[in-house]
């Protein structure tokens, strides 16, 4: 089990990461997306909120992809 924590896993572990982070985003980006189009007015159809989701969902997966890799290879150390 030891072995996982070395700084050659570092990709793995970053995906391990962004995976874990990209649910709780993605809801925080959709919750924050619908209440400002309903405080336009904009947000009362169905298919408004389904294409904030998908939008939301996008917009989670690069920011969780970015930062877990960032960050992983910076506890990590460079890896090589």
């Amino acid at each position: 089990m030891a072995s996982l924590f070395q700084p050659q896993y570092w990709l793995l572990w970053g995906m391990i990461l962004a995976v874990a982070l990209f649910f709780p985003i993605r809801k925080i980006i959709w919750v924050m997306s619908v209440r400002r189009a309903q405080r336009k007015g904009e947000a009362g159809d169905e298919e408004v909120q389904q294409r904030l989701f998908r939008r939301a969902t996008v917009t989670a997966a690069l920011l969780s992809f970015v930062f877990a890799l960032l960050y992983t290879n910076y506890l990590f150390g460079p890896a090589g």
